[in-house]
């Protein structure tokens, strides 16, 4: 149970990281920071329906379209944008295509790199922790 918490905090970190990196790079991608409960919600929906799609997606595309299979995450991250960007929350706009799909890009790739790298920094902290005791 701890672990499943865990995982999901640190996928929250880096899909949040991951909006604010392409908020800071891309013009069209814009957080609204007066709405910090709104761009709260974007992260939260945005990690529940990449966690959902991904799986789906990639059963979809295994049936249909096996030659899509290496871009899955970066379609799901894309989808769960469109979603995240069409609900009423407020937080989060995407104004131009530059910015969905760069977006999407950079989103997928800083979530992926910090869901693999942050474990490994947090193990490697305990395991020195437990060797000094």
């Amino acid at each position: 149970m701890i672990t499943l918490l865990f995982r999901t905090l640190i996928y929250l970190f880096s899909a949040g990281v991951g909006l604010i990196v392409a908020d800071v790079v891309l013009p069209g991608f814009r957080i609204q920071w007066d709405e910090w409960w709104g761009f709260v919600m974007c992260i939260v929906i945005f990690a529940i329906l990449q966690s959902v799609l991904s799986p789906w997606i990639a059963k979809l595309a295994d049936r249909y379209a096996p030659v899509l299979m290496g871009g899955i995450g970066i379609f799901s991250t894309l989808v769960a944008l469109i979603v995240v960007v069409l609900l009423p929350i407020g937080g989060l706009h995407i104004t131009d295509l530059t910015g969905w799909l760069l977006g999407s890009v950079i989103v997928w790739l800083i979530s992926a790199l910090g869901t693999v790298l942050l474990p490994l920094i947090f193990l490697k902290r305990q395991v020195q922790a437990r060797r000094t005791r």
